[in-house]
């Protein structure tokens, strides 16, 4: 089994994975899921824990016929596209894979929230899946309580949001 990325309509993940349960054989796909991950929200003046998806617009099938869930996606009423080129549909290569199941591998698919200190302009993560990921950071939004990551995907570089709490700053010592 091989897992394959479906781009859908942003915003339409959830449906369209539900779709896909309902009008593709079930002997065809293995897993379908759409990874999100943890974010705080201010709302009505407090602060809450909701998730939001990690690669808006995209959702993954586990398959080992690819050609056969490319045919039987037509069948679902919405925008679905196997990614590929030419007909020729490409899995998730093995550090796709490997990120996926790094930061989004438990059985929800939801990256945690990661929490973190920054002395100076250092990052240092001290509980969460970003510990010992902060060389790949490459811009924390501190008011939205994310940092933005460029990660290799689909062909690309793509900039991925997390979220990470920054419990505390210092200024650098000279």
């Amino acid at each position: 089994m091989r897992i394959y990325a479906i781009q859908v309509g942003s915003g339409q993940e959830a449906k369209v994975e539900e779709l896909i349960r309902r009008f593709v054989d079930k002997s065809v796909i293995g897993e379908i899921f759409v990874p999100r991950f943890e974010a705080m929200r201010r709302w009505k003046g407090e602060w809450h824990k909701r998730t939001e998806r990690l690669t808006p617009g995209y959702l993954y099938v586990e398959t080992s016929d690819v050609e056969k869930l490319a045919l039987q996606l037509r069948r679902v009423p919405a925008f679905t596209k196997l990614l590929g080129n030419n007909e020729v549909f490409i899995p998730l290569n093995g550090d796709e894979v490997a990120w996926l199941n790094a930061f989004a591998g438990d059985e929800r698919r939801v990256v945690e929230m990661s929490e973190g200190i920054m002395e100076g302009s250092k990052v240092i993560v001290l509980r969460g899946p970003l510990m010992g990921h902060e060389a790949e950071i490459k811009r924390i939004d501190r008011h939205r309580r994310t940092a933005e990551l460029e990660i290799c995907m689909f062909g690309r570089v793509k900039t991925i949001r997390l979220g990470l709490e920054i419990i505390s700053k210092s200024s650098a010592k000279a």
